[in-house]
């Protein structure tokens, strides 16, 4: 059972929470797995997924990258769910901490999950920390990027089919590190600030 541990409503509705829970019970729309490029779904949030997803969710991952080739930070790909209680699997490739310009390429790879779960008309979408595991991007940095992100898709595109954006954490240290930022990021908003 999820539990909501922090809550933000955006000025045309829409919903931004923290989520202490299980990504893969979530019941909503569309969740974002923390894939790699080529979609090999061997550990952590990915090998979860397809556990309880069924493999279904590993062959059409297969075959996504068969016909498209890997997947990058900004053009995320997408599957049915299996078994899972969404309908939509979106598989996003976040930065590996040390490559390079993470910052803006897990910017891209947030991005990139909010548009297409748009473009498929979703209403409400869970995501992982991606990155913030085996790929090693550090917690603290990680959240007000997806803080941002989430804020800026909201205020630019009110009129979005997606509502409802939780993000959805297993592990108490990851989330005591978004509580803290995401604490710091609602003093920027009321102080004025853009969330960009």
């Amino acid at each position: 059972m999820s539990t909501v541990v922090k809550n933000f409503q955006f000025p045309h509705g829409q919903t931004l929470q923290l989520v202490r829970g299980d990504l893969t019970k979530e019941p909503v729309d569309v969740i974002v797995n923390a894939a790699n490029r080529w979609l090999q779904h061997g550990g952590g949030v990915a090998g979860a997924i397809v556990q309880q997803g069924g493999e279904i969710i590993q062959k059409e991952s297969d075959q996504w990258v068969q016909q498209h080739g890997q997947v990058t930070h900004v053009a995320p790909a997408l599957t049915n769910a299996g078994n899972l209680p969404c309908k939509y699997v979106i598989h996003a490739v976040g930065p590996i901490w040390g490559e390079g310009d993470e910052e803006k390429k897990l910017a891209d790879a947030i991005r990139g999950s909010l548009n297409l779960a748009n473009s498929i008309q979703a209403h409400s979408l869970a995501i992982p920390p991606i990155s913030t595991g085996i790929f090693g991007f550090p917690k603290e940095l990680a959240a007000p990027i997806f803080f941002n992100e989430i804020a800026k898709f909201f205020y630019e595109q009110s009129d979005s089919s997606l509502q409802m954006v939780k993000i959805t954490i297993l592990d108490q240290r990851t989330m005591d590190a978004f509580q803290d930022a995401f604490e710091v990021w609602l003093k920027t908003l009321s102080s004025g600030r853009s969330a960009s």
